[in-house]
């Protein structure tokens, strides 16, 4: 790797999506010879791949914390219309109706603990949670 191999890989950090002919007026080089360059850092494995960083975590499998959320509703709180809110909430995977002393229980993949703290309490807030539980996901 020398230097324009460095300058290249660095703008492709700062945008994946950059042109090869953009790349190349900002090294000095040729569409063709900046393509040339990246399909050989490809295959030489300095390249493993490109990818799409995602705002919304909950479609980032990778990004962020996992946790399991024990939920017991209000009494007043109809369970239907508790689902209905918790389906579409970012970072809600999973609603499950369960069994025993808690009526739901949520995965949720938020992307750190002040996430996880913003989301329990909006839970209570607006979601109707008298009780929560949270385990968090290790691996």
């Amino acid at each position: 790797m020398d230097p324009l191999d460095e300058r290249i890989i660095s703008l492709l950090r700062q945008d994946g999506r950059a042109t090869f002919s953009a790349i190349g007026r900002d090294v000095g080089l040729s569409t063709n010879a900046v393509s040339a360059r990246v399909r050989r850092l490809e295959a030489s494995g300095v390249i493993a791949g490109f990818t799409v960083v995602l705002a919304d975590s909950r479609f980032d499998d990778a990004a962020g914390i996992e946790a399991f959320i024990d939920v017991r509703l209000q009494p007043d709180r109809d369970s239907e219309a508790f689902l209905s809110w918790a389906r579409p909430v970012a970072g809600v995977l999973e609603a499950v109706h369960v069994t025993g002393p808690y009526d739901y229980l949520l995965r949720v993949r938020l992307r750190d603990m002040p996430s996880l703290d913003r989301f329990l309490r909006l839970l209570k807030r607006e979601g109707g949670a008298a009780q929560t539980q949270t385990r968090m996901a290790l691996r």
